[in-house]
């Protein structure tokens, strides 16, 4: 931290903003709360929020939300308006209190930063790109199964309005990915970096003694067991949730003593909601019906977080699948702990993991190659094991939280505020 001329360190005001306390924020944030002395707000939608020193949460309120049966073209803009009124509200009374950000960071997809300028017209403002809306080429229309309406180019082109006005209102912009950055047009990539939000390959390791308790069968299972993962935040079809279930009877069949371990909930993070009662999952039970063995299949629902690191350090092979789409943060933190992973061979997967060095990829529209993947894994498990060390290996020199993602996260903050306010990292 540079020190002014009295010799003492200048520290720095920062807010950040997102519905979803902490969002994708969560490393860079703690981080700063623990260097301590700097004055950092968050402003957040979520009602619950945890207790802390270092920093202050402070909950808003859309100011409006569109009706259910709004215009559908301008329906999500009139929700990101609502959003960003609620912000800017909320940070007018920040401001009538004396706070005044040295810069702000927050995400630009739900509306939130719109109006800040209105309210600190020179404060710098770093903006988080996560996703431009894509008709084609993206997640909308990739997948047969589910066509899409003649009208989803005017309304996912609509979407983007959020968007377009944000890429005015920041000063600079981040995007994790390459494959992210590159779904906005191009007369936006000059504004916006590429640096991940970073894995913390100190804290997930490899774990040969990792233990996890299975009710169903009254022990625990380790890493001498058969077992298979599939982890999402939701089961549904962005995720590949239909594919694996149609793997899952061949490989079970293949292997009688295998088990799989299965992570997330029964709603829809992204996409459209099954209209079937218990969601996807309801779905594909149906349909695989009595083909699978479901004594050896457990759906674990959303466990805690340390709980997710033990199932994925006993399993024989992770099963990663997604859609052209926002890259989830397991399948790198399944990297970095160490997993041989059979991922679906889509760009955004491509970008992070190599066929053959670092995980196995397969067509995510066959399933049945999928279940031979996961098969021949799960058959000799040591001839594939040099992909999880290669994997992990890949994340602390590309993806490392501490070495490699917040140097550039520091310097791009930095690099908007004058030089006696800089951020300095530790040595």
């Amino acid at each position: 931290m540079s020190a002014n001329q009295t010799g003492q360190p200048r520290l720095m005001n920062i807010l950040f903003v997102h519905q979803n306390f902490p969002g994708q924020y969560r490393e860079l944030f703690q981080w700063l709360v623990a260097q301590g002395g700097h004055e950092i707000v968050f402003l957040t939608q979520r009602k619950t929020v945890p207790k802390m020193t270092g920093a202050r949460i402070v909950k808003y309120a859309p100011h409006h939300t569109p009706a259910e049966g709004a215009y559908g073209p301008t329906k999500y803009w009139e929700e990101c308006v609502g959003n960003g009124l609620g912000a800017a509200f909320a940070a007018q009374k920040l401001q009538a209190g004396g706070f005044r950000p040295d810069v702000i960071l927050g995400h630009v997809g739900w509306g939130e930063l719109t109006f800040l300028k209105q309210v600190w017209p020179n404060v710098p403002i770093l903006g988080f790109f996560e996703y431009y809306f894509l008709a084609s080429g993206g997640s909308v229309g990739f997948d047969a199964e589910f066509p899409v309406s003649e009208q989803a180019p005017f309304l996912m082109h609509a979407r983007n309005a959020v968007n377009f006005a944000n890429i005015q209102t920041v000063d600079l912009g981040q995007s994790p990915t390459r494959f992210q950055r590159d779904t906005f047009p191009g007369s936006f990539h000059d504004k916006i970096y590429v640096a991940h939000d970073g894995i913390r390959t100190d804290r997930l390791l490899p774990n040969p003694d990792a233990q996890v308790p299975l009710g169903r069968l009254g022990r625990n299972v380790t890493r001498d067991d058969e077992i298979f993962t599939y982890m999402a935040r939701n089961m549904e079809p962005t995720r590949g949730f239909h594919k694996f279930m149609r793997a899952l009877p061949h490989i079970l069949e293949a292997r009688p003593n295998a088990r799989a371990l299965v992570i997330g909930g029964s709603d829809v993070s992204y996409g459209k909601a099954s209209a079937a009662k218990g969601g996807y999952r309801a779905d594909m039970e149906r349909e695989v019906g009595d083909r699978v063995d479901w004594d050896r299949v457990h759906f674990l629902g959303k466990v805690p977080y340390a709980a997710y690191q033990q199932i994925i350090q006993i399993s024989r092979c992770h099963i990663y699948l997604t859609v052209p789409f926002v890259l989830s943060w397991s399948s790198m933190e399944a990297m970095s702990m160490g997993a041989t992973i059979v991922a679906s061979d889509t760009a955004p997967v491509r970008e992070v993991m190599t066929h053959g060095e670092t995980a196995l990829l397969v067509d995510f529209h066959d399933h049945e190659a999928l279940a031979r993947q996961v098969v021949e894994v799960l058959s000799a498990p040591g001839a594939f094991a040099h992909l999880g060390r290669a994997a992990r290996a890949h994340m602390v020199e590309r993806y490392d939280f501490a070495t490699r993602c917040l140097p550039e996260h520091i310097a791009r903050i930095n690099s908007l505020v004058p030089r006696d306010r800089a951020i300095a990292l530790p040595g």
